[in-house]
């Protein structure tokens, strides 16, 4: 299978606000390394050399970042420093990189359309770079083993609670094969709760055929007034595809809220061969202050209440 990486990172980050005024929040650190840099490693990890990334106006710090900066390596080298860019070189050299701009904001399907001209008959590998997921096998290469066995298309879900189902694409199961694997019927975007046909949520990564594109051609705007790429993969059902499902085995990150990105960079500063121990450390010393605090916060509430008593 032919097979090309797409990253739409073109979005303008308002959650992120005012930090992604100026920086892109694909480039906000996961404790030593942006975002955006685990995604491209997974790619790698799951046999992807190419690479689309869609960008937008304030984004071209995403391009300098996949590039060489010659200044730069020459002052490491010259400071025996060459190991603090160690991990982006090596993804440099053995990457190709195109980017593509987004001119205006139209939804995930709009920016995925706009990938258009740099695929032939290749399948799409398809990154939401919000999600990053770790496991023993990257979470792409799951799907990409699906979709080259089963000559489909995959999306990846993961149950969510039911209350949170109108955040989400949800399917529509036709046949469950495993209890990770499942074959798609329908797909709906945000549905309300009460009208939701699972609570198997589509997460950030997709391997689709080049008929997609055609199927985006067709579209009207959405939900959210948008053109849906989940309509998208609706169209490819709707024109005889297969469409599978497949819960990835592995952790999943949600880094597109100030909260779930708080969350990893704890998570992943707790793993970190270096920064582990003394993380740990400090936290412990948080919490031991804060059950301090705590004690000192409950007497002081016990005392009022005894006044006004």
């Amino acid at each position: 299978m032919k097979i090309k990486a797409v990253i739409p990172a073109a979005g303008f980050g308002t959650r992120f606000l005012p930090t992604t005024k100026a920086v892109p929040k694909e480039l906000l650190p996961i404790v030593d390394k942006p975002a955006i840099q685990y995604i491209v490693e997974e790619g790698l990890l799951s046999g992807i050399k190419d690479f689309v990334i869609i960008t937008g106006k304030n984004k071209k710090a995403i391009e300098d970042h996949f590039d060489n900066y010659q200044e730069l390596q020459s002052n490491l080298k010259s400071k025996n420093k060459e190991n603090l860019i160690e991990s982006i070189s090596k993804i440099i050299e053995k990457a190709n990189f195109l980017f593509v701009r987004q001119r205006e904001q139209l939804g995930l399907g709009h920016a995925i359309q706009t990938a258009r001209p740099a695929f032939s008959d290749e399948h799409l590998a398809i990154f939401l770079p919000d999600d990053i997921f770790t496991g023993k096998v990257p979470g792409m290469a799951q799907l990409i083993k699906i979709a080259t066995q089963e000559k489909c298309n995959v999306v990846a879900v993961q149950e969510v609670p039911k209350e949170e189902v109108n955040r989400y694409g949800i399917i529509d199961i036709r046949r469950q094969f495993s209890p990770n694997l499942f074959q798609v019927r329908d797909l709906v975007e945000k549905p309300p709760v009460n009208a939701a046909p699972s609570n198997l949520a589509i997460v950030g990564r997709y391997v689709l055929s080049s008929n997609i594109f055609e199927s985006l051609e067709d579209l009207q705007f959405g939900s959210g007034g948008e053109i849906q790429l989940t309509d998208g993969i609706q169209n490819l059902l709707l024109n005889g595809e297969k469409v599978f499902a497949y819960k990835i085995q592995g952790q999943r990150y949600d880094a597109g809220t100030i909260l779930g990105w708080l969350k990893t960079n704890i998570e992943f500063a707790l793993k970190h061969p270096e920064y582990s121990n003394i993380i740990l450390e400090h936290l412990s010393k948080l919490d031991r202050e804060f059950l301090v605090m705590q004690g000192k916060a409950e007497s002081l509430s016990k005392k009022q209440v005894k006044i006004n008593i």
